[in-house]
């Protein structure tokens, strides 16, 4: 995999755009397109396909088209195509005027169809599916010609024209391609390019009740719009061929160079809007923007950065050969984006009530705090400390074992940016056992964490002050997907679906700053994670909070065994 970012070097597709460049191959412009399709939300493979084709848009001082291929209105929604405008502007590129639709070109789509028709390239046939599917052949054996296909010009354009004008009912009719039925790529054995489809459509109405089809309009869209490199994924390689016919075929001056790249494949996840479709359909989640969806709009939700995205898909980069890439990394590049700009705060989740039976009950000391030791400029903040905190309840252990450093029966440890304190009784249920709360003792002169005599301890735990803390809701998420691959091996991905991808904890006790937490807004839970106050379901004064990642990075530490493991290596060769 080419990553130049790391490298330095110039990816497959950047060596192509320079050699046109040197030879003023479209006069050196270089004009790209992102050509989503308006049937579903946009996920982080599409984000990669973002990011190249704005990106290279960027580098060589040309443009990006966001052109949306609008020519199925049986699956097409004005909530998609908002979405992915959204979606587009969120990861911080900007089409500016350049912003096309398919249904733009409709007549001078039929007009061309009409020349093809002319120049005997297409006939109307009238096989049913099945019978295209039986004519069509197969990998190893040719297919056979429709018996539609002499048909007189003539006839042809009657009968496109009584297409367009509605005489007949859905799938009587299709207007096909006639190139070669004994080709060996199936997608150049007579493909079709207008079908009969009675749908209003989101932006022309009931105008038309035919449509072209994809493979007809998308390469004469790039034509009709000059782009010179149009960057796709691997599976659309075999229809490069097709792609160029019909341009070709076209009369259209601008010849488009067709550029396929390796999708991004990612483990634990699906990339199939057909499949996201189903789980939204089957509410195994709240909706496309749920938090555990790969969906653009999902991981935004779920408190990942556009700049973490980016970094990512530079990192990854542009490969010729498809791959599948380690969910860590993209974990690892949040981690480092959030690391840099989160408020570190502080929140228990899981709370366990410390009385500190030696400081006053009616006292209440403001504690200063980094917002984020990273950056200075971030400043500091005052959080409330009292004679009673929570934290952690797997920060306290009755019964510990060796090198236990937390806090413990006899044992003194230290309250983030405030005092030492030491158990000296655990308190429980008389009935169930259960430890309700410990008392413990402060040593005045350790505020900040320094005492007079000098002493260190090794255990530290964040708090927050009972009579200042809010309860709130925070969400858990982990893997949506309990196989790496979901669906190899029972064929349906549903049955992968993890029964543990979402854990909400009620009644968390939270510092009071945190009250105030603007949705979408970041931070570091010290030692739990990257949270964010959910977009959706936060309200004034009522923030819900979502875990963006773990504190753990595992990609982190996969590179440091390899670096390790190399090292041995070259020591033993040596």
């Amino acid at each position: 995999m080419e990553d130049n970012k790391s490298t330095g070097t110039l990816n497959f597709i950047e060596k192509i755009i320079e050699k046109d460049i040197e030879n003023n191959k479209n006069e050196g412009k270089v004009v790209t397109r992102f050509p989503p399709e308006p049937n579903g939300y946009l996920h982080i493979g599409h984000a990669k396909s973002i990011c190249l084709n704005f990106g290279l848009a960027e580098k060589y001082k040309g443009r990006c088209h966001l052109r949306f291929d609008d020519t199925n209105p049986a699956k097409e929604e004005i909530e998609y195509i908002k979405s992915i405008k959204e979606d587009v502007a969120w990861l911080g590129f900007d089409w500016g005027k350049h912003e096309y639709y398919a249904s733009d070109y409709f007549d001078r789509l039929y007009n061309i169809a009409l020349k093809l028709i002319k120049k005997g390239k297409a006939y109307v046939d009238s096989l049913t599916p099945e019978e295209i599917r039986e004519y069509r052949g197969t990998l190893t054996s040719p297919g056979k010609n429709s018996p539609d296909r002499e048909r007189s010009v003539e006839e042809n354009i009657d009968l496109f024209e009584r297409m367009k004008k509605g005489e007949f009912e859905d799938g009587k009719y299709l207007l096909r391609a006639k190139i070669d039925m004994a080709s060996p790529n199936l997608n150049m054995r007579d493909p079709a390019l207008y079908r009969i489809k009675r749908m209003t459509h989101h932006r022309t109405g009931d105008m038309w009740c035919i449509y072209p089809m994809y493979d007809f309009t998308h390469p004469l869209s790039d034509a009709f719009e000059g782009i010179t490199h149009s960057v796709c994924t691997l599976e659309f390689e075999d229809h490069r061929p097709l792609y160029e016919w019909a341009v070709e075929e076209s009369g259209e001056k601008i010849k488009p160079q067709q550029i396929e790249f390796a999708r991004l494949n990612l483990n634990y996840t699906i990339m199939s809007k057909r499949k996201l479709l189903e789980l939204v359909e089957k509410e195994d989640v709240s909706g496309w923007d749920d938090p555990r969806m790969p969906t653009i709009s999902g991981i935004r939700r779920r408190g990942y950065t556009p700049e973490s995205i980016r970094d990512f898909a530079s990192r990854i980069g542009v490969a010729k050969s498809n791959s599948t890439v380690d969910f860590a990394l993209l974990e690892h590049c949040l981690r480092e984006d959030l690391n840099m700009k989160a408020q570190r705060v502080m929140a228990v989740l899981d709370p366990l009530k410390i009385v500190i039976t030696n400081y006053p009950e009616d006292k209440t000391e403001m504690m200063e705090a980094d917002n984020n030791p990273e950056d200075i400029n971030m400043g500091k903040r005052m959080v409330p400390f009292s004679r009673e905190v929570y934290i952690e309840k797997d920060d306290f252990m009755e019964n510990p074992p060796k090198k236990y450093f937390r806090l413990s029966p006899g044992k003194e440890i230290r309250l983030k940016h405030a005092y030492y304190i030491t158990c000296t009784e655990i308190i429980k249920d008389p009935g169930t056992g259960e430890i309700l709360e410990v008392h413990c003792t402060y040593d005045p002169e350790s505020r900040g964490g320094g005492t007079a005599d000098g002493r260190k301890v090794r255990g530290t735990s964040h708090w927050v002050s009972a009579f200042h803390a809010f309860e709130a809701d925070v969400r858990l998420y982990s893997h949506f997907f309990k196989s790496e691959n979901p669906g190899d091996v029972t064929g349906n991905f549903r049955d992968d679906l993890s029964e543990n991808s979402l854990e909400v904890l009620r009644g968390c006790k939270l510092e009071p700053s945190l009250k105030e937490a603007v949705p979408g807004q970041s931070f570091q839970f010290l030692r739990k994670g990257y949270f964010c106050a959910d977009s959706v379901d936060s309200k004034p004064g009522l923030p819900v909070f979502n875990r963006t990642v773990s504190m753990r990075d595992t990609w982190a530490k996969l590179q440091r065994d390899a670096a390790k493991n190399k090292e041995h290596k070259d020591i033993k060769s040596r």
